[in-house]
Order: C-alpha cells, then sequence, then structure tokens
C-alpha cells in the first residue's frame, strides 16, 4: 500500500513539476533537482496528512484540481512617487475551496495583501 501511495506521488511529481529526467552538466544542480524534488514530496504528503487529520481523504491529484479553479492575480503598479507597488488579490472562493482551506487550516486567500517593493 506504501510503495503505491509512493509511485502516485512521484507520478504527480513529474506531471505536475516537470521533474522528468534532466540532464545536468554539474552535480551541484543535480542535488539542488533532486532536492527540491524531495522537498515537494515532503510537501505533499503533509498536505495529504494534514486533510486526513480533519477527515478529508483526498489524494493530492483530487485536491490540485479542484483548486485549479480558483484564481490569484498580482498588479505591479508604480506611483508618482515611484514607489513599486505589489497587489495581489484572489477570486472568490467556491465552497469546495473553503472546505479544503478549511481541513489545512489556512488563513483566508481572498485578502488582497499589498506590499511596496521599493523605488524606480
Amino acid at each position: 500500500m506504501t510503495l503505491t501511495r509512493v509511485e502516485a506521488a512521484f507520478r504527480s511529481l513529474k506531471s505536475d513539476l516537470g521533474t522528468r529526467p534532466i540532464f545536468h552538466q554539474l552535480a551541484k544542480r543535480t542535488e539542488g533537482h533532486l532536492f527540491s524534488s524531495v522537498l515537494a514530496y515532503h510537501l505533499l504528503n503533509s498536505i495529504e496528512h494534514q486533510l486526513a487529520c480533519s477527515g478529508d481523504h483526498r489524494r493530492w491529484s483530487k485536491v490540485r484540481d479542484v483548486l485549479s479553479t480558483h484564481r490569484r492575480s498580482t498588479i505591479i503598479l508604480t506611483d508618482k512617487a515611484g514607489v513599486i507597488h505589489h497587489i495581489r488579490h484572489s477570486g472568490e472562493t467556491e465552497p469546495a475551496h473553503a472546505d479544503i482551506y478549511e481541513n489545512l487550516g489556512a488563513k483566508d486567500p481572498t485578502v488582497r495583501n499589498h506590499y511596496e517593493v521599493g523605488r524606480v
């Protein structure tokens, strides 16, 4: 059962993160690629575990499909004083999105974030 879950996770990682064979010329790049893949695998397992603890037994692929319809936009603008602003805004959450966010203990994704990044 565990082997099946690991194989499914790596299949998902290969398709979602593009971790298919990449032929790096330097050992450090290979190590970085492997580190990113293992980190992504641990995040995937953590998400599934946290959902399971709250009674939601969906696999990552289903969670990804449900949340793929929730969009977040970033608006970048410069004001008259030359300050660069990044404004992040999410679309309205559907009940299926809100259920997953609540089960993960995620903060409200519809809150608009405004950051001053620097000056031109």
